[in-house]
């Protein structure tokens, strides 16, 4: 079990990454948000001894993709559109908006396989553990992901 100061430091160190994937998964602030606070609760909770940062780590992204799941599920879920949220972030190049705009467009399995292998540094073995995907599909929905970006990035940049 986790003593407080640790949980402190642990979702001082962990929140933005459990908000970023639940966004992900859900394109949703307000879903994101709980599925957040859900999460460090049942940290807070967790009658389990952590290895380490990356256990921990890997413990919380993996209860952050089932509780996504479970909201998925959910009848009361609604849905923001994207470029309500798209507006309130700022990008140093206008060229990062744009790519944030098309990676959320994609389908949730490709757009979470895209955050966890280029934002945190996942391998694709790990995204697989992660997802409970064979590690072929997550390379799989990797070079899907980066075929569909690269096709819309060449009709951007045709019709610019």
């Amino acid at each position: 079990m986790i003593t407080d100061e640790q949980y402190t430091a642990y979702a001082r160190m962990y929140m933005d990454t459990v908000f970023r994937v639940a966004f992900n998964y859900l394109k949703s602030r307000s879903d994101a948000d709980d599925i957040t606070q859900n999460v460090l609760i049942k940290l807070y909770r967790a009658n389990k001894t952590f290895e380490n940062n990356a256990h921990i780590k890997h413990w919380l992204i993996r209860v952050t993709i089932n509780e996504c799941k479970r909201t998925l599920l959910s009848p009361w879920r609604h849905i923001e559109p994207i470029e309500d949220y798209i507006e309130t972030l700022s990008f140093e190049a206008p060229e990062q908006n744009e790519l944030f705009e098309m990676v959320m467009k994609l389908p949730a399995k490709y757009r979470i396989s895209i955050f966890l292998y280029y934002f945190e540094d996942y391998s694709t073995e790990e995204i697989a553990q992660l997802l409970n995907v064979p590690n072929a599909t997550v390379r799989t929905r990797l070079k899907r992901a980066r075929e569909h970006l690269k096709s819309e990035l060449l009709e951007v940049e045709n019709n610019a």
